[in-house]
């Protein structure tokens, strides 16, 4: 089982499945929602995701239609996306995880949008846009 929080510890969850893969997402609304050149996501499923400390405190903001961002509305921690077309699924924001992971498939995802300010030094699948689906 994997477990997360937010900065400042108000929002906890746990996650029972497994983290497989993991997409480094340089679109620019993952930049602007992170502050930084990209984000780090796992696709999960929801069944299988719950909060367990905290709820009262997560904020949605749809920046897009037909997809929510849930984030602490205290610190302002990014915790997962979600599409309302797939609801058995979400992105979990891996830098929310207090559990390591080891997942065997990474790869760049929108490296058509990447910030000019950051270089790839990795050998890692790079895709333009979405990532093919495995």
């Amino acid at each position: 089982m994997h477990k997360g929080s937010c900065l400042c510890g108000k929002v906890d969850y746990e996650y029972r499945g497994e983290i497989d893969e993991v997409s480094m997402c340089h679109c620019k609304q993952c930049q602007k929602a992170q502050g930084s050149a990209f984000v780090a996501v796992a696709p999960i499923r929801s069944a299988e995701f719950r909060i367990t400390r905290g709820a009262e405190y997560l904020k949605e903001y749809r920046a897009t239609p037909g997809k929510v961002r849930v984030f602490c509305s205290e610190c302002g921690s990014p915790l997962y996306s979600a599409r309302d077309d797939l609801p058995e699924a979400k992105r979990l924001r891996l830098g929310t995880l207090d559990t390591p992971v080891s997942p065997s498939k990474l790869y760049h995802a929108w490296v058509s949008s990447k910030a000019e300010w950051f270089e790839l030094a990795d050998e890692l699948p790079r895709f333009p846009q979405a990532a093919l689906k495995r």
